[in-house]
Order: structure tokens, then C-alpha cells, then sequence
């Protein structure tokens, strides 16, 4: 079966620009969520919360001391951290944050979550100490969207090869084998290299794994242990005037020789593809 002609990946493409919206390859209905809002809490409640807290949480004054030369700079070099890199909680989210530890007490719930430790970081006022205990959760990294935009190109069109590789016949494959050495034999999508493509290759691994998008590279390593970003760039330069033709049909032989030549070759695409 052709695949769909519908571009899965090539929203805002056509007029340069970054698109605002979900690219149309991501699934239809996902919005992005609302902030949740929580309403101002009276003082009746709010003394019903401090009571509540205040038979949970222990003495932890006696707590054994950490006394040694690398902590106590390890201490000092925390306390000169910038505010930013700290984490800040609203008294809203304090009061939520204590209440979830006493339920976690209560029905003996083990989680990843230290409740305890959370708990000694708002009394202490030692919001540096999640930055550094909590890494994993609490960190600044953030993708960049033409980092995204980038990953969902590079699998869309390795979506179109391998589907259309896949419905040729032996011949033609012999062909594409013949004309592309080395990229012919395996016509398969490689990935992104852990070592220094890290970030791609985790946009990419979420986007099919946790996503749901590009499903035919789920079971896959995706990391390709060797560079690959102008690789893909050369080939997306020749793929992306041919996307323009693909409605109702897939990539033909040909096609895909242009684009795995380009893969090594580097060859430019002045053609609209058809």
C-alpha cells in the first residue's frame, strides 16, 4: 500500500517559517495543557493544613551532623549558586507538597520521591538542594524547536524511503545497490549519534517511542555511532523538492538514488521531483 500523501512533518516548511502550531505529523487533538490553576485558600483551611503538618513532620533537629572538609564546601559552593538555580515552589504548592507527604506516610507509599526530603527543603528553606539531589527532575535543559523540526524532517523522509524500498522488486533493489555503493545494500535509517548527537537522538527516541510518531523505527536502537547531521541535510536538500510530487505514490527507484547519493555525494536537487 502507497504510503499517505499527506506531509506528516512539513508544517511552516513551505513559507521558511517556523510553525506556531503542532506540525501536522504530530497526532490530531493533542493540545498542550492548561496551567492548573489553584484557587486562593481560606484561613480556616490553611490552619487545618499547619495541624495537619505539624503531627507528620518529625524532630529532625537531631538529625547526625555532616562534618567533613568536602561537604562543608560543597555546601558553601551551593549557597553561592545563582537564584536561578534554584528551585522555587509558591506557598500554594508548598501546602500541596506537605499534604502529599503526609499521605504518602500514611499509606506507606514508595515512590522516587523523597517526601522527607522535600519536606526538610521547605521548612529549611534549602531550595538549592533539589537542584542538586533531584538532577534528573529539576534541570534547565529544554529542547530547541529547530532541533524538533529537524529530527521530524530527517524521519519523515527515511519514512518514505524505507516504506517505498520496501515495495520494489528485487531488480530495482539490485539497481539502487549497484548505483549508491556503500548506502545501497541496507537501505535503512541509521539514527543519530549518542556521542555527539545526543539531543536529536532523544527527540527522536521520545517522538517514536513515547509519542507514538514514526512507529516503523520503534523497535530500533537509533544511534548510529557515527555522525549524521550533514549527511541528512544533503539528503533532505534532494528530498524535499520530490515531497511536493508524492501524492498518491511513494518515492520510485530512482528518487531514492538521488537521495542516497546525496548521502555521500552531497548532490544538489534543482528538480521538482517528478
Amino acid at each position: 500500500m502507497l504510503l499517505q500523501s499527506t506531509r506528516r512533518f512539513s508544517a511552516g516548511r513551505a513559507s521558511g517559517t517556523a510553525a506556531a502550531a503542532a506540525p501536522s505529523w504530530a497526532a490530531a487533538g493533542r493540545t498542550e495543557k492548561d496551567h492548573l490553576h489553584i484557587p486562593p485558600v481560606s484561613h480556616r483551611f490553611v490552619g487545618v493544613v499547619d495541624e495537619l503538618v505539624n503531627r507528620v513532620v518529625g524532630d529532625v533537629a537531631g538529625r547526625p551532623k555532616r562534618t567533613t572538609e568536602a561537604t562543608r564546601r560543597l555546601v558553601e559552593l551551593g549557597l553561592r549558586r545563582p537564584a536561578g538555580e534554584t528551585v522555587v515552589f509558591s506557598d500554594g504548592e508548598r501546602l500541596l507538597l506537605l499534604m502529599m507527604r503526609d499521605l504518602y506516610k500514611r499509606l506507606k507509599v514508595e515512590g522516587e520521591i523523597d517526601a522527607d526530603f522535600i519536606s526538610e527543603v521547605i521548612y529549611g528553606g534549602h531550595y538549592w538542594a533539589p537542584k542538586w539531589e533531584m538532577s534528573g527532575l529539576f534541570h534547565d535543559e529544554e529542547d530547541d524547536p529547530s532541533d524538533v523540526h529537524f529530527v521530524g524532517e530527517v524521519l519523515d523522509m527515511w519514512s518514505f524511503i524505507e516504506g517505498a524500498y520496501e515495495r520494489l522488486d528485487e531488480k530495482e533493489k539490485a539497481r539502487i545497490e549497484t548505483e549508491t555503493k556503500p548506502f545501497g545494500r541496507d537501505v535503512r535509517f541509521d539514527g543519530f549519534d549518542g556521542n555527539n548527537e545526543s539531543s536529536l537522538l532523544g527527540i527522536a527516541k521520545f517522538l517514536v517511542n513515547k509519542m507514538g510518531i514514526f512507529e516503523e523505527f520503534r523497535r530500533r536502537d537509533l544511534n548510529s555511532h557515527f555522525p549524521t547531521v550533514d549527511m541528512y541535510k544533503r539528503m533532505l536538500a534532494v528530498f524535499a523538492p520530490m515531497e511536493k510530487s508524492l501524492v498518491g505514490r511513494g518515492l520510485d527507484a530512482d528518487q531514492i538514488i538521488r537521495i542516497l547519493k546525496a548521502r555521500a555525494y552531497g548532490e544538489e536537487s534543482t528538480e521538482d521531483g517528478e
